[in-house]
């Protein structure tokens, strides 16, 4: 059994070679074909500097022979190239940043002046609140909710639940979290909660009981907009996975021993119902950081990954980008292995190489 795990794992981890290398080689293909890169970001940003200073010099009687007008030299255009290294083919600037990313350099930014590592992590902090939070309610939720949908399965309670769920789930949450703004945010009718930020402008005079209270009702808001819609996915999928395992024959053979429904649903549904939930746990848990973030970290200015890697796009800002990419991928990749792996951990009959171990 130790060798088949350890065999697989490293066909697993072989398999994420090229995984990694398509996701980068089509990106990086893309990116070569896309206008507005940063060399012609920074020209635009030098001849507009230079247009502000024809209209000076003409007001002060330059007239048409002002340097200016004549845009941005060869020369110049030459050594912005070499600065970001576009004085090289593609094929070669290709290679270089998969020798980079071998060691995992990630590179640094053109704009923000630190290395893609620093401000990964300098980002984390927020993304981990936001990530954190909306993964535990989710599940403590979700999962006693789903079971008792279950045990009360065509009932009243079920059907209501139902609609509640189902109607969260169909409101975004990027509009979602604009109705809590206006409504609570102090947008048109209460000012109840902040509208920006996880902590006050006077965070460091606070106690520390001050500093936790602050904190937890700086995230009110954008925690709502994040783990409303993500209830209806967990509590369904639970209600249906006790369902499933209740109608089976081990539970009418345990009833028919006269053990009482308790025991029926605790010692013999529990476990194997909640194999699927458990399983997803690594992905779910990774997921939460780095997926679903961007709209919620814009909606109330939280400066994490998700705003980092939107502006990053925007502003061509290729290091952050390739880099971020790189290093999410790398995680997903590495949660899936975890998350196969737990399931034949809590399955001893799934066998590695085979069913859902494959």
């Amino acid at each position: 059994m130790q060798g088949q795990m350890w065999s697989y794992i490293f066909k697993r981890m072989l398999l994420m070679i090229p995984t990694l290398l398509g996701v980068l080689t089509l990106t990086f293909a893309v990116v070569q074909f896309v206008p507005g890169g940063p060399v012609e970001q920074l020209m635009l940003e030098l001849k507009g500097k230079g247009d502000a200073a024809v209209s000076g010099a003409e007001s002060s009687g330059g007239g048409s022979n002002y340097r200016g007008r004549q845009g941005v030299d060869a020369e110049r255009l030459a050594e912005v190239k070499v600065l970001y290294g576009f004085d090289k083919p593609p094929v070669e600037r290709y290679f270089m940043m998969l020798k980079r990313f071998a060691q995992f350099d990630l590179g640094e930014s053109y704009y923000q002046h630190q290395s893609v590592w620093q401000l990964v992590i300098s980002k984390l902090p927020v993304s981990i609140s936001i990530g954190l939070w909306t993964f535990f309610l989710t599940y403590l939720v979700s999962i006693p909710l789903g079971i008792a949908k279950a045990v009360r399965d065509g009932s009243r309670f079920d059907a209501i639940t139902s609609t509640m769920i189902l109607v969260g789930y169909a409101i975004p949450g990027f509009v979602l979290g604009v109705l809590l703004l206006v409504i609570f945010g102090g947008g048109s009718f209460l000012q109840i909660f902040p509208l920006r930020g996880l902590t006050s402008d006077n965070w460091d005079e606070l106690s520390m009981m001050g500093k936790v209270m602050d904190y937890l009702w700086h995230l009110v808001l954008p925690i709502t907009a994040s783990v409303l819609g993500s209830f209806a996915v967990i509590t369904m999928l639970t209600k249906n996975s006790f369902l499933e395992e209740i109608r089976k024959q081990y539970v009418l053979t345990a009833r028919a021993k006269g053990l009482t429904e308790k025991q029926v649903l605790w010692k013999h549904v529990f476990r194997n119902a909640l194999l699927p939930l458990v399983t997803g746990f690594p992905a779910a848990f990774i997921g939460a950081f780095f997926t679903g973030s961007l709209l919620i970290e814009t909606l109330f200015s939280l400066d994490g990954l998700g705003l980092l890697s939107y502006e990053s796009v925007m502003r061509r800002d290729y290091p952050v980008v390739f880099g971020t990419l790189y290093l999410f991928t790398l995680i997903g990749l590495f949660t899936k292995l975890i998350s196969d792996l737990c399931y034949v951990y809590i399955d001893p009959r799934i066998q590695f190489g085979a069913g859902g171990g494959s």
